[in-house]
């Protein structure tokens, strides 16, 4: 992101770029962003890609970048070996998942895999807050900044529930990477990593096959809801000569069959509804099938953690107010809802 800000900055604007959604508007607000529609009417977009991912890649009217894929990040997923062994089962509610963890705990695995970086603890905490307060009070708190939201009984509750699920960690949890987390379950040496579907992706790599070696459950208490983030290729007004080029990047990233063959391999799901789960496993067809439903229902939000609930500068914030509570700096959870407002009150 630094080199691409140089880059713009400069003139020389490159055909592409990898981005989140608040910084594709954040670069179509600067007048930057090339434009994709008649491409995008061709071909059917606005008839495919969700609304909620239209909200990033079409800004006043135009289509200025192409999505990838749809990660999304309220998942468990658990080690079905350990699980069997502990004669564990689907957490249905939160408690369900404490007593399944204290069933881990007492057998001498650790409950939870999780890197103590702020990014992977906001993560986390995205789906306990959906799951302590519904999909209305998830909306209301980290898409539209409620600040009665933020302020609640619901959202204190909410860290609460926090402060139980962190004492299944391990010691050593302080700045580990993500997919070394990932590796502690897919080894059995933890039973529960709370992750996006870009952790399957590991298990994918390492050979590993749903309801089989693993098994993918939606955080507790938020089955019917997706909060995603998505991946998009950002295409930039370019001159003339490079146009035909990014056209055809834009083309074969939304094709069908790129978006299958990609989104198998990477975990996530098809940033279209219309692409057919045949080659998915489970875990992937029960994500595809939960963004059409979550996409249909109106229960589809982005992610805060992940750059989708609101501009950076406010999910900066919130990752540094959770991380703090995690890592005991923040005391309770009173102390935690209102550095919370104050920190997203500052950030805007």
């Amino acid at each position: 992101m630094t080199a691409l800000k140089a880059m713009v900055a400069a003139g020389t604007y490159p055909t592409a770029s990898q981005m989140l959604g608040y910084t594709v508007l954040d670069y179509a607000e600067a007048g930057v962003m090339g434009d994709l529609t008649e491409t995008a009417k061709k071909e059917g977009w606005d008839k495919s890609v969700p609304a909620a991912l239209q909200k990033f890649s079409v800004y006043d009217g135009k289509w200025v970048a192409a999505p990838v894929n749809v990660h999304s990040v309220n998942w468990l997923w658990i080690n079905k070996a350990v699980m069997d062994k502990i004669g564990g089962s689907e957490p249905k509610t939160f408690d369900d998942l404490i007593a399944l963890l204290d069933k881990a705990k007492a057998a001498g695995v650790i409950p939870l895999a999780l890197g103590g970086q702020n990014w992977q603890e906001a993560t986390m905490f995205d789906s306990i807050v959906l799951s302590t307060g519904g999909p209305e009070f998830y909306k209301k708190a980290f898409n539209d900044l409620d600040e009665e939201a933020l302020k609640s009984e619901t959202m204190k509750k909410s860290f609460d529930n926090l402060a139980k699920i962190v004492k299944y960690v391990d010691p050593n949890f302080s700045g580990r990477d993500w997919n070394l987390a990932t590796a502690m379950v897919i080894k059995g040496d933890a039973l529960v990593q709370v992750m996006g579907d870009w952790a399957k992706g590991e298990f994918v790599a390492a050979k590993k096959t749903p309801d089989t070696d693993f098994l993918c459950y939606r955080f507790p208490g938020t089955d019917g809801s997706v909060i995603y983030n998505s991946d998009m290729f950002g295409m930039f007004n370019v001159p003339d000569d490079r146009k035909a080029a990014q056209v055809a990047l834009a083309t074969a990233t939304l094709s069908k069959s790129f978006q299958s063959a990609f989104n198998v391999v990477k975990g996530s799901v098809p940033a279209r509804t219309d692409v057919p789960d045949t080659d998915f496993d489970a875990c992937g067809k029960k994500g595809i099938a939960d963004l059409k439903a979550a996409n249909e229902g109106g229960t589809l939000f982005g992610s805060l953690a992940q750059g989708y609930g609101a501009p950076p500068a406010i999910a900066n914030a919130y990752k540094d107010v959770v991380s703090k509570f995690v890592h005991g700096q923040i005391k309770s959870s009173d102390e935690a809802v209102t550095q919370l407002v104050q920190a997203i009150d500052d950030a805007r």
